[in-house]
């Protein structure tokens, strides 16, 4: 066992001497060493119940034969985060979790890893570690929130209570009501309850074969999701025992499987940001280019909230993950002869799975559109590309021309937005947000819930080299490379150039000649790093483009 570089033979007399100290007994050194990667803390909701599932996990290890040992994992809750410069430093928290949960795993020889994430940067983070340290690991989410209930008996959810700071903000509703949303939208722990990145990334560890069913669909608070943990545990110690590692399960084709699946569920923007992230850690280039071909034959199966009024406890009871990839089955849409951590093949996990609501799940003969759930823009404004979900984009958004309105930061653009200067067919610009410009690639939920709250979610588009929540609806348009601090076409962006979008085409165009654009790039200087000390200013020298995952060299 690889534990045995730290429990076995006269040399190692000293390491085991620290394991007595902890209270380790010689029977437990003589089992494999499971470390438990615990994402507990204080300040996230989706985490606050991490340490029960934690315990379960052990005791499933327990249960199985194995010796089970926690250590933690940060991350940052993004809704807290969001609107400020807490901001910057929630994507780069992926980049942290990965390079620490590594030095952890190898600095001790476990024999075997679970890892127990949630939130939005916490999941993708843990799956890079897991691809890099590459020794046998499953993963046990903590689960997804209820959806809330307004005081009328209204569903609502953390979307809902952004945007009703926006209503409030156009006269639209009292704070009477904006309190209505404070106190019922978010009802109790776990990942945020509509398809927003956090609950996106933990379904996609269902469709790339590291977590167990219903991993990505479990409620927080019901008790399945204890016995899943136990299982979890328990699975773990098989892995182990096969030597199954995380880069025999996430191939090439497992991620291809993933993005169709993503496509299928209509999943967060984020995804395209941190599923090439992890396939860079096993060894494999994803790109944009291939996202827009795999949506293009994917039917978008479900709507759930931003897109639509429904959550992940209904996609639960409508047969979750599973429900889903077996729709995408019925016209060979998926890879089933892939390995995933069961031990099986696809195939034989989807055995006897059905859907059991089709309204929630809409048969593949039967989909919301026949193509996926995110689109890959490109054009002179992004020659990289940028995104959308086009799943969550008004009918009368999926084509509009509209005059730029130029920031140069969120609060720069939050301002007018709320001072009303922003008026229907406007296209908000706004930049110096990317990976290295801003440093660290806010997320620009603030201003999109904003303009969707104040009724101009139909007429308005938003373009960012900055991101978005899973949480944003609307025309959004987001990760836009180059991006401004890289000289990129957004950067030459004036007030009042016309812009066009054509999602259906997939192309973005700013409707301005080439010898202007030359003549404003050799003007162009770049501004100051907003940040010179720290973590961020040390992130920013070292991140290259969204359409390469933000990856760091």
């Amino acid at each position: 066992m690889r534990s045995d570089n730290v429990t076995k033979g006269v040399e190692r007399a000293p390491n085991r001497s620290l394991f007595y100290a902890l209270g380790y007994t010689k029977e437990e050194l003589e089992r494999p060493l499971i470390g438990v990667v615990c994402s507990y803390n204080e300040i996230v909701p989706g985490h606050m119940n991490l340490d029960k599932i934690a315990e379960a996990v052990k005791a499933g290890v327990r249960a199985a034969g194995g010796t089970p040992v926690e250590f933690p994992a940060i991350a940052v809750c993004d809704g807290i985060a969001m609107g400020h410069i807490g901001m910057k430093y929630s994507l780069v928290t992926r980049d942290l979790i990965a390079d620490s949960t590594e030095a952890m795993a190898l600095a001790h020889q476990f024999d075997g890893l679970v890892m127990i994430p949630n939130c939005d940067k916490n999941v993708p983070g843990l799956l890079m570690a897991a691809a890099r340290v590459n020794i046998p690991t499953i993963f046990c989410s903590g689960g997804p929130m209820l959806a809330g209930r307004l005081n009328d008996g209204r569903r609502s959810c953390l979307s809902h209570m952004f945007e009703a700071v926006g209503a409030y903000k156009a006269g639209k509703l009292d704070e009477e009501g904006v309190e209505d949303y404070e106190n019922n939208a978010c009802p109790t722990c776990g990942s945020c309850s509509g398809m927003y990145t956090a609950n996106s990334m933990n379904c996609l560890t269902e469709a790339i074969g590291m977590g167990l069913r219903g991993n990505g669909t479990i409620p927080a608070v019901w008790s399945a999701r204890l016995r899943l943990a136990k299982h979890a545990g328990m699975q773990i110690m098989e892995l182990v025992r096969r030597g199954i590692k995380p880069r025999d399960i996430m191939t090439e084709a497992a991620f291809h499987n993933a993005e169709t699946v993503d496509m299928a569920l209509g999943c967060s923007t984020n995804t395209m940001l941190h599923l090439p992230a992890i396939a860079h850690e096993c060894g494999i280039e994803l790109d944009l280019d291939m996202s827009n071909e795999i949506s293009s034959k994917t039917p978008n199966l479900c709507h759930l909230a931003p897109a639509g009024d429904t959550y992940m406890e209904d996609l639960e009871g409508a047969g979750g993950v599973y429900a889903v990839m077996k729709e995408l089955t019925k016209k060979g849409l998926l890879d089933t002869s892939v390995l995933t951590c069961t031990g099986k093949s696809l195939e034989e996990n989807l055995e006897g799975v059905v859907n059991r609501n089709p309204e929630l799940i809409r048969p593949i003969e039967h989909p919301y559109s026949a193509d996926g759930g995110i689109a890959v823009l490109k054009g002179n404004l992004a020659p990289e590309g940028c995104v959308v979900k086009r799943s969550a984009v008004a009918p009368e958004m999926m084509r509009h021309t509209g005059p730029a309105r130029v920031f140069n930061s969120e609060e720069e653009a939050i301002s007018a937005i709320y001072e009303g200067k922003i008026v229907s067919g406007d296209v908000v610009v706004i930049r110096y947000e990317g990976p290295k410009g801003g440093p660290g690639m806010r997320e620009m939920l603030n201003p999109t819930s904003a303009i969707c709250g104040m009724g101009l979610g139909e007429s308005v588009a938003l373009i960012t080299d900055g991101r978005f929540s899973g949480a944003t609806r609307g025309a959004s348009i987001g990760h836009v490379c180059p991006e401004a601090a890289q000289g990129g076409p957004i950067a030459l962006v004036e007030e009042g150039d016309v812009i066009s979008i054509d999602i259906p085409n997939c192309s973005i165009t700013l409707n301005v000649d080439e010898a202007t654009l030359a003549a404003r790039r050799a003007k162009w200087v770049c501004p100051e790093p907003k940040v010179k000390t720290g973590y961020l200013a040390r992130y920013a020298k070292l991140v290259t483009s969204a359409a390469r995952g933000a990856v760091l060299e």
